[in-house]
């Protein structure tokens, strides 16, 4: 899968859960929804993309992508 549809489907993700007002909570929502749902193939190549560059992914992916890459450690 190309890392262009996987930015697109994170930021998708992070859309659905901004509309909770707590952005902590929003952040979890989406880190756990990728983490449980996602192979790990294409969580490998979003951790990649974000640690390059990830410009292109929302503030909101963001968060959860750094939470992700914290419980990894």
């Amino acid at each position: 899968m190309k890392v262009e549809r996987l930015i697109k489907m994170a930021n998708d993700i992070s859309n659905f859960f901004d509309s909770e007002s707590d952005k902590n909570i929003a952040a979890i929502g989406v880190k756990d929804h990728i983490t449980h749902t996602w192979e790990p193939r294409m969580l490998r190549a979003l951790l990649d993309y974000a640690q390059k560059d990830g410009a292109e992914l929302s503030v909101l992916a963001r968060d959860a992508v750094s939470r992700i890459q914290a419980e990894a450690k």
